[in-house]
């Protein structure tokens, strides 16, 4: 069966169109849900819209549910209205008038029907057939794309276009903030930040001008700008727990996993089973290898994963618990390398994960491990986060050792990070990773490769490696 689409239409005194626009969007011969929210109008579009629930009974292709606001609140108010009555599996939002075309469905849904994206954008300005219209608008367009494609990192032509389309997971995940056309750049920065797969496809455009009804206006303007700023600061995806944001802060540090990764790296085989991938900073760099099982527990990391390698055919990705390895259907002797980075702390019986992550190693293989170190840096942060402990290199070697691994070696790394760390999780007792000091210690790696070479004998983090005995 093909996915149900649901078509969400914020409509506000559209009187004149209304009634033509659905009978289009009905037309179209996909099974879908029409959800219209009636937001406050006060010429008439109610009792035309109570006309057309009339005369088309819901049928297996169209399903037409009304909903109406006791008030004008806005566009991006009515979506969020609209989201709570979605029971399809592909979101589209169409506005109320004729500017946008609803035979276009078919080619706006097949990215995601076909495996591709996640999101779909439509865009004016790819090609398509467009009414010639408001130069100011277009450049003002043009102006806001480009903000915003500086903030997200996307290369989109059209942002501000009405023709967003979703895997209806994925939009119903994001608390939608604006209540007004700000709604546009939000919707843009959030599945950037979620790093959904986003496509354009070229659409045609029958603009209208003020006088023919056209409501958005140069006020509208300063709060996208105002919008794409305070997003591009602050994800607000969903999630406040002091893990994501400080696992997203870390995910931002490309110096540091790439000088990690460049340590690990010569330890690392064909066959990889990687435990607590995150949201994938590691996993980029092990998607080199022949074939990388990338891993997690928590569901919306998954996503991430998924999102991110659905095109790597060597990267696959599932659910594990370290802490239940053994049980999670993983054969034994399945690898010839696991790498654990920042996860064994996280584990209540890490003993028990060692000798886990010990049985799928092929003999000869090896554990990458990377914790964090100095019991006396244990602090806020830490508890927040989860950290059961700090290690310190002689109770890791003898952990490694318990669990029947050979250790080959273990270094220290970041010394220049522990003033920060004590400064704040002893000190200030804060609960996160400062940004800025986050992105201040990833301009440091240079210092870290000195620091190396200098076989610095402590820091803020173990790397070990141990050895499955043949």
């Amino acid at each position: 069966m093909p996915p149900r689409l649901s078509v969400l239409v914020p409509v506000y005194n559209e009187v004149a169109t209304v009634r033509t626009l659905l009978e289009r969007v009905m037309a179209v011969p996909i099974p879908k849900e029409i959800i219209v929210v009636d937001d406050g109008s006060t010429d008439g579009t109610r009792g035309v819209l109570e006309e057309v629930r009339r005369a088309h009974p819901d049928t297996p292709e169209n399903r037409l549910v009304l909903v109406f606001h006791a008030r004008n609140q806005g566009k991006g108010a009515a979506v969020r209205t609209a989201v709570g009555h979605v029971s399809g599996e592909i979101v589209l939002i169409q506005d109320g008038d004729l500017e946008y075309d609803p035979a276009e469905y078919p080619r706006l849904i097949a990215p995601i029907v076909d495996g591709h994206a996640d999101v779909v954008f439509g865009s004016r300005f790819a090609g398509s057939p467009r009414r010639v219209l408001l130069f100011w608008h277009t450049v003002a367009n043009r102006l806001l794309t480009l903000l915003s494609n500086v903030c997200t990192n996307l290369n989109l032509t059209d942002m501000e276009t009405c023709y967003k389309v979703f895997r209806a997971d994925v939009l119903k995940g994001l608390p939608i903030r604006s209540n007004r056309f700000g709604l546009e750049p939000e919707l843009t920065a959030k599945v950037a930040h979620l790093r959904c797969r986003v496509y354009e496809v070229p659409i045609s455009y029958h603009g209208r001008g003020y006088t023919e009804g056209k409501k958005i206006g140069w006020r509208d303007a300063l709060v996208a700008l105002w919008t794409i700023v305070r997003f591009a600061v602050v994800p607000d995806v969903g999630r406040e727990d002091e893990g994501y944001h400080t696992l997203r802060r870390i995910h931002a540090l490309r110096r540091y996993t790439a000088f990690l990764w460049e340590l690990m790296q010569p330890y690392v085989g064909r066959r990889v089973l990687e435990v607590g991938a995150g949201t994938g900073a590691m996993t980029r760099h092990l998607a080199t290898r022949a074939h990388v099982t990338a891993t997690d527990l928590d569901p919306q990391y998954l996503t991430f994963l998924a999102r991110t390698f659905a095109d790597s055919p060597n990267v696959t990705v599932r659910r594990l618990d370290l802490a239940q390895l053994a049980d999670d259907g993983i054969p034994p002797a399945s690898f010839d390398t696991v790498v654990c980075a920042n996860v064994l702390e996280h584990i209540a019986d890490d003993g028990a994960a060692l000798r886990a992550m010990r049985d799928v190693l092929a003999p000869g293989g090896r554990l990458v491990l990377v914790v964090p170190a100095l019991q006396a840096l244990y602090g806020t942060i830490d508890r927040a986060i989860g950290h059961h402990r700090r290690y310190g290199r002689r109770e890791l070697v003898g952990k490694l050792a318990a669990a029947g691994l050979v250790v080959e070696h273990v270094r220290a790394l970041n010394l220049l990070g522990v003033p920060g760390w004590f400064l704040n999780a002893r000190v200030l007792r804060r609960r996160t990773v400062p940004g800025i000091q986050a992105r201040l210690n990833d301009r440091l790696v240079p210092l870290l490769r000195l620091e190396q070479r200098l076989r610095v004998p402590i820091g803020m983090s173990l790397l070990a490696v141990a050895r499955v005995s043949r």
